[in-house]
This record gives structure tokens, sequence and C-alpha cells, in this order.
């Protein structure tokens, strides 16, 4: 009599057959749980028994971001050594034929970058301090500007810091002409009731020379203090009061004091900073303080020099 075995084909299948009821019977009740409860309990799947999947995942989209933000960043860092390249080669060429040409150098100047310091204290409102002092090669009226425009000029310099006054304080004055160097006059603070209210005023104008609303006005580069060519503000209106054969103009600044956070100290180019920003060959290395050089004077005459008040 043959032995009896027992059908595993049809176990397996009627196994099978039943868990797939059960995660039927499963997916139906959940349609019908109110939706708290299914926050809840998908929250306590992907905390226990997704949690390793969930990881991974986060993981590779980590990875995904981080890969693109790689792409993007060595991308810059191409298009930055190629800048700087180019440049240096430019300046090159252009101390060969300056050279060739026996001509003076027009901008022997260099910035050093510096963070604002703003007391606080009464009466200093158009006073502030930056980080940078006469070891970086400033010294007592060097320009600071912010952005495209002129903010004021350091009075004291100690070894790490200085102090400087903006241009909303009275004594502030810039010898100034329009960015084509037709016109020329003088630029001054007129202090308002409040400190939003206080303006710059052109002064100086002969009175056979009109400017038009929007002109751009700048440094003249006269007086040994600014050099020529940093942008002040942007001509208003004619003010009322004219004395004699001149003209003066309201001007609306480049620059808002209250917004000034990080500057540029323009120092001589013979000083030497003690923090350079520099750029190896097969990296970038980055180092220091971002020095910007040359890139706003607007056809100074050679003759001119930077002599102190």
């Amino acid at each position: 009599m043959p032995i009896y075995k027992k059908d595993f084909n049809e176990s397996e299948k009627a196994r099978s057959s039943l868990i797939g009821f059960v995660f039927f019977l499963i997916s139906v009740i959940a349609l019908y749980v109110p939706d708290p409860s299914q926050d809840h309990v998908a929250s306590l799947l992907r905390g226990t028994v997704l949690r390793p999947f969930v990881l991974v995942q986060e993981g590779l989209v980590r990875r995904s971001i981080h890969a693109r933000d790689t792409e993007v960043l060595q991308g810059r860092l191409d298009s930055l050594e190629a800048v700087i390249t180019n440049r240096n080669t430019l300046s090159e060429e252009n101390g060969r034929l300056r050279r060739l040409l026996e001509l003076s150098e027009k901008n022997p100047d260099q910035y050093v970058a510096a963070s604002v310091i703003r007391s606080g204290s009464p009466g200093s409102a158009s006073m502030f301090g930056v980080d940078v002092g006469t070891r970086d090669g400033v010294e007592r009226d060097s320009p600071v500007i912010m952005g495209r425009g002129l903010l004021g000029v350091v009075r004291e310099s100690q070894a790490t810091n200085a102090t400087a006054m903006d241009w909303t304080h009275p004594q502030f004055w810039a010898s100034a002409m329009t960015a084509d160097g037709s016109i020329y006059g003088f630029v001054q603070a007129t202090p308002g009731r409040f400190r939003e209210a206080d303006r710059l005023l052109l002064d100086g104008i002969p009175f056979h020379q009109e400017l038009e609303r929007g002109v751009v006005v700048v440094t003249s580069g006269l007086g040994g203090v600014y050099p020529r060519g940093i942008q002040i503000g942007v001509v208003i209106e004619e003010s009322g009061a004219q004395e004699g054969w001149v003209r003066s103009y309201w001007l609306r600044p480049f620059v808002s004091p209250g917004e000034a956070t990080q500057v540029l100290v323009l120092v001589p180019r013979g000083e030497q900073p003690a923090d350079t920003a520099s750029l190896s060959g097969g990296g970038a290395a980055v180092q220091g303080r971002v020095q910007a050089t040359g890139a706003i004077s607007l056809g100074a005459s050679d003759a001119e020099s930077r002599t102190p008040r």
C-alpha cells in the first residue's frame, strides 16, 4: 500500500491565498480609517519597519544634492580661475605698454575688506568703526566705499582697527564732478531733522551750467583724499537756495549708511596689508581678505597724485 504524502504545493497555495486575503482585508479597512489614524499608522510604520528604507532614500537624495552643488561650485571655481588668469595677463600687458609709453600709474591704490562696527552710543550716529588698521595699511583719510558708492572716510587709525565717519557727518565734504568730467563742484552733507532726512548737496556749480535729473556725480580726485571716479550719488533736483553765480543740486546717494555691514577701505599700493587674497595654480586656495583694485578710475589725469590734506 503506498505511503500518503501531503501535497505541499496545495498548502503553499492556500497559505498565499490566505495572506493575500488578509492584506486585501487590511487595505479595505484602511480606506475607512479616519485620516488622523491613518497618519499615525503611517508614521509608526516609517519609524519601525520602513525606517531602513527611509534612511537609504534620504542618503541617496542627500548625495544627489551634494553632487549637484559640487558641480556648481566647480564651475564657479573654473570661471574664477579663468577670470583671474585673463586679468593677470591683461595687467602684465597693460604694465608693459605703460612702461613703453612712459606713462605713470593711473590708480596706484588697492582696497582691503572690512566689517563695520557701530558703537550705538549717543552722538556717534555718523561715526563707525572698521576691523582693519595700520597693520593692513589703513591710514587717516583713507576712503571707505560700499558696493559702488562712497560711504565715508577714516578719521583715526590704530593697529588693528580704525574710526571713520560716513557722508551724513556735518564735516563731510568731497570734491566732485559729473561722470563725463565736464562739470566740477563739491559735495557736502546737509543734516535733516531725522537721519532718514539727511541729504547730500552738490554745490559750487557755475551758474551757466545746468545738470539734468539722473546725472551721476563722482569724486574728481582733487583735494588728495578721494581718488577720481568713486560714485557719490545721482542728481535729484536743483536746490532752491542760490548764492551769487553758482547753482546747487540735491543728490540721492548711492550708499545708505544704515545698511553698511561690509565695506572696502582704500590703502596705498605701496603698503602691504597683513592679509591678502591669493589663488594657487592647481586648485583654489583663497586666503585672507579680498582685495579689489583698479575698477573706479574714470579717466583721471596721469599727472594727478595723492597727497594728504
